[in-house]
């Protein structure tokens, strides 16, 4: 009740914007435009006079004329703001929108993260999404369960699931872009001077790396100063400091005191660190300028180029060799909330699928890049596969379009083929269903959690696969940012999954209802023909109308959002839908691709 009562105070802005103790302004009264802030809660000492873990909040500076990144920036700020005040050797992220379900979840990563065999090359322990409020049949896949049951587990098996933006623990050296301890030969030093640097033919940035690297818990060097070279040719000792300290600014931004936490590979601050200091740092290191000409974004810290900034992050841990952790426990870590509205949904996977095609056209597609590290072929075909799906809206809109017009033009869709042909297809269509049975058995998912995957992949991927192409071409190629927005429609509706049941417009919703009424038209015009034409007709048409109920079925969860509880459908999606329809419909039958030419031109000659 104290919670709802404060958020209930802080939505009621006050005219003039909200104001200070002592009476002045408050600096974020203007959101896209006011300097860095941050909030120190204490949490003073406990019996043994430790000092207990702090809440602070944060928030980044935001000018106008600055590219901020959205989540991705402020993540990397995070980072340093972090390192500069605490310096914890890992970190937890999870979404504004989740909240712990088990309080056991940190040691069930930490059994990972500091796990002697694998602890070192270990990058991030994920954790699966689980959602509250979700209708009982789940009738938009929002679950996912395929995904995180299936997918991930089975990349767990390969190098590691994909990171997917929330519930995961990480290791803090990881995200500096190092590499991983992999042998006894990478547990030497140059592991992170081959990272930062390249090779270490010449010894010349060593010297830095001796003064900065000391660990938390010891005065022992992370580097042994015995086998660091005693300078350079040609480079006295000045020099050589100098050059690896403007190298280090170029990777991680000019600030000594965070450059220096990223060399702790056990974490910890210095004792001797002014807590004042450390301040006026963490309010530098989110300044609007810090990430400038560094390579935060583009090599370190979470990167930048696309909305679904998790894969490329994950991809690039991934290409250096580290490994990751897929974590179930038997209570799930963490929950949160999933759109149960259609509309809302097709936002989701449209956003999911865009980002995809920007990694797809960007320079880091897995396709073509990281192949100096040590990505295994497995998992770089997992992720190239996570970024290539939008392309098949294509096929499949034609599969979902196809049996109906068969049905209007009277054609069968597959052609009279040879008994050895037909038993290649039923052996190919039989291996297909086959596999996902294994999978089923294997996960211990529910058949029916597995149809609704399938139905949603027709749903979504009809149109907002289909879309997300189209826009990330014209993003891309032209500069072009199109946004598909959602315009909610009000409801009387009260209950349970109320959110279920109200309509909101979107042009996404057009491809499928179209796809609806082409095989619906085709069905009646099916029937219709074998009525007229006879009891011998009826044999092919059980074929093909196998195929338009097939495709009928797999739209049936949306058929069911868009009547809605009470049979209300805006008139401008049935109106643009059936004109889409009955175009495709005429020009199907005015192409008549089925018929050959010759064999029109002797029709035609023989009327004559």
């Amino acid at each position: 009740v104290r919670i709802n009562i404060l958020v209930a105070k802080a939505q009621k802005i006050p005219e003039d914007g909200w104001t200070m103790e002592d009476g002045t302004p408050w600096p974020g009264n203007n959101p896209r435009d006011h300097p860095g802030m941050m909030q120190v809660h204490y949490g003073g000492l406990d019996t043994d006079g430790n000092e207990l873990p702090r809440l602070i909040y944060v928030s980044r500076e935001k000018r106008p004329g600055f590219q901020h990144h959205k989540k991705a920036g402020a993540m990397n700020a995070l980072i340093r703001v972090s390192a500069v005040l605490t310096n914890g050797a890992y970190l937890l992220n999870v979404d504004c929108d989740h909240y712990f379900n088990n309080s056991k979840a940190i040691k069930e990563a930490m059994c990972f993260m500091m796990d002697p065999a694998i602890g070192k090359k270990c990058c991030y322990v994920q954790f699966p999404q689980r959602f509250d409020g979700i209708d009982l049949h789940d009738r938009y896949a929002n679950r996912n369960i395929v995904f995180f049951d299936i997918n991930l587990k089975g990349l767990d098996g390969i190098q590691g699931p994909v990171y997917v933006g929330t519930g995961c623990c990480f290791n803090r050296q990881a995200l500096y872009g190092y590499d991983p301890v992999l042998t006894e030969e990478d547990l030497e030093p140059n592991i992170i001077v081959k990272s930062c640097f390249g090779s270490s033919k010449k010894g010349k940035s060593r010297k830095l790396l001796g003064l900065f690297c000391k660990r938390s818990d010891s005065n022992v060097p992370l580097f042994s100063m015995e086998d660091i070279d005693e300078g350079v040719e040609g480079y006295d000792d000045e020099m050589s400091l100098l050059v690896s300290q403007k190298r280090l600014e170029k990777r991680f931004g000019q600030s000594p005191v965070f450059i220096a936490a990223t060399f702790m590979e056990q974490g910890g601050l210095p004792p001797s660190t002014n807590p004042t200091t450390l301040l006026k740092e963490a309010i530098h290191v989110i300044s609007c300028g810090y990430e400038a000409n560094t390579e935060w974004g583009k090599e370190i810290g979470w990167i930048y180029g696309s909305v679904t900034e998790d894969i490329l992050t994950g991809f690039k841990m991934h290409a250096r060799g580290w490994i990751s952790i897929y974590c179930v426990p038997p209570r799930p870590a963490f929950k949160g909330s999933a759109p149960i509205n259609l509309s809302d949904r097709l936002n989701q996977v449209l956003r999911w699928a865009l980002g995809s095609i920007e990694i797809l056209l960007s320079r880091h597609c897995p396709i073509w890049s990281g192949y100096n590290g040590r990505l295994k072929l497995l998992e770089r075909i997992a992720y190239i596969n996570t970024i290539v799906y939008p392309i098949t809206s294509i096929p499949l809109l034609a599969y979902c379009m196809l049996p109906a017009f068969c049905l209007i033009t009277n054609k069968f869709i597959i052609p009279e083929i040879s008994n050895s042909a037909t038993l290649c297809f039923i052996l190919l269509f039989a291996s297909i269903y086959a596999s996902a049975i294994l999978e089923l058995r294997w996960s211990d998912v529910a058949l029916e959690e597995w149809w609704r995957n399938e139905q949603f992949w027709v749903i979504g991927g009809t149109p907002t696969h289909l879309f997300a192409v189209f826009q990330g071409l014209l993003k891309v190629f032209a500069g072009i940012d199109t946004n598909f927005t959602v315009t909610s429609k009000a409801s009387d509706e009260d209950g349970d999954f109320a959110e279920l049941y109200v309509f909101k417009w979107t042009s996404l919703l057009i491809p499928p209802t179209t796809n609806l009424l082409v095989n619906f038209v085709g069905i009646v015009a099916g029937v219709s023909y074998a009525i007229n034409s006879g009891y011998q007709s009826w044999g092919p048409l059980m074929g093909k109308l196998f195929f338009a109920l097939w495709v009928v079925a797999h739209l049936y969860p949306f058929l069911k959002g868009l009547l809605g509880r009470q049979n209300r459908t805006p008139t401008i999606v049935i109106v643009w839908s059936a004109l889409l329809a009955s175009i495709f419909s005429l020009l199907w039958v005015r192409i008549n691709p089925f018929v050959s030419t010759t064999g029109v031109m002797s029709n035609s000659f023989m009327g004559q």
